[in-house]
């Protein structure tokens, strides 16, 4: 959304404070409140009002201190995230603070992504390491209006202590992954019709400049790349099988892809509806 509105440039560069937005193509430049201001030279132009001239509204809430951003005003944050303060318990996540971030390009569409982010079904075939750290036997999936989650007790406490695993996908593209004293968020951004970028990001609720918690999160980032690894590499076969030409829809197991239908669910529906589907 960092567009101008005159012919696509952007208004806004780098980090900071400003009072205006400028657009660096040709000096038009807008209020804080999206409302342009200045559009240089356009005196002469005929039926030109400035006043009808703004950039476009996202609708803005937080939720346990992660800042959220939607095109779709009318679907409130409360109702994306209904019921997960109490899943979620005494993990107060507005108590974490960032650590890292880690981006990962992948030749595969989006949806491609998402789709494998949704079932552990394929979680002892692929992920070994995870596939330890899980019980399988006790993986549970369930679906909400706007979410769905993945639950699973711990095996084994080598790295993140005793507890259980919480997977939440939150439409269109953001996942929060959360482990004993760990919160990774994951934003998936369409780069193309088969290309995506992914991105990390760690939280722990231990000050980032303390030694221990510095290990403890190059640990984390560690196991989280070859999972990430594991994932990219079938994603990007199954991308290359959607294009082969020799694929017709298959059978979904509803057992352990009722969060992979949930989704195909909600992108008919905004299709049909005309809506964008991803989000900030």
């Amino acid at each position: 959304h960092n567009v101008c509105r005159h012919r696509a440039g952007p208004v806004a560069q780098g980090r900071g404070c400003a009072r205006r937005l400028r657009c660096i193509y040709h000096g038009w430049s807008y209020g804080l409140d999206g409302q342009l201001r200045s559009a240089t030279e356009m005196d002469g132009a005929e039926d030109f009002d400035p006043q009808t001239v703004r950039l476009p509204e996202l609708s803005l809430a937080t939720w346990q201190g992660l800042v959220f951003l939607s095109e779709q005003p009318e679907v409130p944050l409360a109702a994306v995230v209904e019921g997960m303060d109490e899943r979620f318990g005494s993990r107060r996540l507005d108590h974490y603070r960032h650590h890292r971030q880690v981006r990962y390009r992948l030749a595969c569409n989006w949806k491609v992504y998402v789709d494998n982010y949704l079932e552990g079904y394929h979680v002892p075939h692929l992920h070994p390491g995870l596939n330890r750290l899980l019980d399988y036997r006790s993986y549970i999936t369930e679906t909400r209006p706007w979410h769905s989650y993945q639950y699973s007790p711990m095996e084994s406490a080598t790295l993140y202590g005793d507890g259980d695993a919480l997977y939440y996908y939150l439409w269109p593209n953001t996942m929060l992954n959360s482990l004993p004293d760990r919160l990774q968020t994951n934003r998936v951004l369409p780069r193309g019709i088969d290309h995506c970028e992914v991105v990390f990001d760690y939280y722990y609720p231990a000050d980032p400049a303390d030694p221990e918690a510095q290990q403890r999160c190059a640990a984390d980032v560690a196991f989280s790349d070859e999972v990430q690894a594991e994932d990219a590499d079938i994603c990007i076969a199954v991308q290359q099988g959607l294009a082969s030409g020799g694929y017709s829809a298959g059978r979904l197991n509803p057992r352990w892809e009722n969060a992979v239908h949930h989704f195909h669910e909600l992108l008919r529906a905004a299709y049909a509806a005309g809506r964008p589907v991803t989000d900030a």
